[in-house]
């Protein structure tokens, strides 16, 4: 399963993340707490953390000078998972009509 909690700026816009997402079949949701996400942090099947300044778009890997880290620390991967949840209860839907 495929959950992505998104920050506020992804409620408006030409082109938005949320977009994206949708039409891959991913329900989106916004961080109603914080101004802005900045994390980039991906836990792949409770084993792998993805994170750095990675932005996941084709420019990063064409063009960007971005760094992404792996790593396979089951700590590590535990307290990542653990804040990805603590932020997906504060949660709300990217469209009000969304539920």
């Amino acid at each position: 399963m495929i959950k992505v909690i998104l920050d506020k700026s992804n409620r408006t816009g030409n082109y938005i993340s949320a977009d994206f997402i949708e039409r891959a079949g991913i329900p989106p949701f916004v961080d109603a707490r914080h101004a802005i996400a900045h994390n980039k942090i991906v836990v792949v099947d409770g084993t792998t953390v993805l994170t750095g300044l990675f932005n996941f778009r084709k420019a990063a890997e064409d063009s960007n000078a971005e760094n992404l880290l792996v790593i396979q620390d089951t700590a590590i991967v535990a307290k990542n998972s653990a804040n990805w949840e603590i932020r997906l209860t504060s949660r709300k839907p990217i469209m009000e009509n969304q539920i």
